[in-house]
């Protein structure tokens, strides 16, 4: 695998309610419906005013737009990647990295032991994942459901920073 290029012209900055109508742009272009992966804007909106719960945007500077987020949260001295998306257009850039180095990078300021998220089976990111020092701390059967019916499971992976 390619090692992706250093997103150049990307600038990660903290995320807020106001910047949702962006953040769904991407979730709904990097997520779709094919494995229900996606969240609704209510969950979203519903989880942003949560003690401990952060949104990362990553900013093109050029078009002044969003291109990806992350959605953390963090309790005690662990922290949970819920969400991370770029859009399809942006990835392969590094885009995911800079995110996923933003939210590591947050997590030790924070004094976070562990972190931990979980992905789709077969999905390309665990590359990313793995590339970051996670590894394999479980699966959940048949977590996710495909719009054609598909089941596929999720697989946690954690690091200990």
């Amino acid at each position: 695998m390619a090692t992706p290029a250093i997103a150049e012209g990307i600038r990660i900055a903290p995320g807020t309610p106001d910047r949702i109508d962006g953040v769904m742009k991407v979730m709904d272009a990097a997520f779709g419906d094919r494995f229900g992966e996606a969240w609704t804007r209510s969950q979203l909106s519903g989880i942003l005013p949560m003690a401990g719960v952060t949104l990362a945007l990553a900013f093109d500077l050029a078009r002044e737009t969003i291109v990806g987020f992350s959605l953390v949260r963090t309790v005690a001295d662990e922290a949970e990647l819920l969400l991370i998306a770029v859009l399809p257009q942006e990835q392969r850039r590094g885009v995911g990295s800079l995110l996923l180095g933003d939210f590591l990078d947050h997590a030790r300021d924070e004094g976070v032991r562990r972190v931990h998220l979980e992905v789709r089976d077969g999905n390309p990111a665990i590359g990313m994942y793995t590339a970051a020092k996670f590894s394999p701390a479980g699966r959940r059967r048949n977590y996710y459901h495909a719009a054609d019916g598909k089941r596929y499971d999720a697989i946690t992976l954690a690091h200990e920073l």
